[in-house]
């Protein structure tokens, strides 16, 4: 087996700061210039697009049959859609998530003249000790909730005098943890674990001064929560696309915290056979930990290419991450695998 020196401790730095930089979808511009500033040294000549996704180009030993690696850094989150009589704000969502997974999170409301502010989503009725039963027994939607702000406010005119109006952008804590036995806890690993992921086999390839076998463009998504992070950004003469994202790790499933999963099917439809073939043939060579799963509630970036028109033949492969959408844990063998296989892939001709 010849395998890349994916350094570990690095690609997982690189995840830490990047969790902890805030990106809800469409609020992009810290998150793309932290990867911007991290891929810097890497052999790549990298630009920002006019729809602000990241862009990088990597000279291969060929340009014959162009591929392409994309992930997304946009992550669930939303955006005030209303002030309430209270003072308090109500949530639009951005993404798709569940009310109950963000039940007494905190969140940061940042506002569009630059300021923060604090604060935490809470039910209406979240005391016990006023509201006995209906505190335990109501439906967990939008109307069920609202953000408590940390600041003095009372009255509508109170949280606008703080210059937070309809519009600005909520972002959830992520929570952060690396445990002693590897595992990481934190809500936005996806993506963000497959963005790690990129880095750190590009970053492995380079440093063994090795080249990919084709050209290759690197592409950094921003709006794939809601479906079109993957619509543009690639150039048109691509043969292949990579997806890079979390595989789906619970009940019924397939894939594990672990390996590296390689998708064959989501709700849109199975990926296209020949590339899947390929991943699962390289894993195998390479002796890498993979587990092959269909994930029925998922769809990606490939599918947005795909959609927009794209010819290019597309597959998706990432760490396993458990409890998608909500607090997510992965494990750091996991993003070792998916690094390697990206290398891996890269080589191949």
């Amino acid at each position: 087996m010849t395998s890349l020196k994916i350094d570990v401790q690095d690609m997982l730095d690189f995840l830490v700061g990047l969790l902890n930089t805030p990106s809800p979808t469409g609020f992009h511009e810290q998150a793309v210039a932290y990867c911007q500033q991290a891929f810097a040294d890497l052999p790549c000549s990298f630009s920002i697009s006019r729809k602000g996704e990241l862009v990088g180009l990597w000279n291969g030993q060929d340009d014959s049959r162009p591929r392409a690696l994309t992930a997304h850094v946009d992550t669930l989150g939303a955006m005030v859609a209303q002030i309430a009589d209270n003072g308090r704000l109500k949530l639009t969502q951005l993404g798709g998530w569940a009310w109950g997974s963000v039940e007494g999170e905190g969140v940061t409301v940042f506002t569009r003249s630059g300021k923060r502010c604090r604060g935490s989503i809470m039910p209406v009725k979240a005391s016990v000790h006023i509201f006995g039963e209906a505190a335990t027994k109501f439906e967990r939607k939008s109307d069920a909730y609202e953000v408590r702000l940390d600041t003095r406010t009372h009255r509508k005119k109170d949280t606008l005098a703080l210059d937070i109006d309809v519009g600005d952008y909520v972002a959830f804590d992520p929570r952060v943890e690396v445990g002693d036995a590897g595992f990481i806890r934190s809500r936005h690993l996806d993506d963000k674990a497959g963005v790690a992921c990129i880095y750190g086999a590009v970053k492995a390839l380079a440093a063994a001064g090795l080249t990919p076998a084709q050209r290759t463009t690197i592409h950094i998504s921003h709006y794939e929560e809601v479906g079109h992070g993957g619509a543009s950004g690639f150039p048109d003469d691509l043969h292949e696309l990579v997806v890079v994202d979390l595989a789906v790790v619970g009940p019924e499933q397939n894939c594990d915290e672990f390996s590296v999963g390689i998708c064959a099917k989501d709700n849109q439809g199975p990926y296209h056979i020949d590339l899947l073939r390929r991943l699962i043939h390289l894993a195998e060579d390479k002796q890498i930990p993979f587990r092959v799963g269909t994930y029925p509630y998922y769809g990606s970036d490939g599918e947005a290419y795909w959609f927009a028109g794209g010819e290019a033949a597309v597959g998706l492969i990432g760490p396993g991450v458990d409890s998608s959408h909500h607090y997510e844990r992965t494990h750091i063998d996991g993003l070792a695998a998916t690094a390697e296989l990206i290398g891996q892939y890269l080589l191949s001709s």
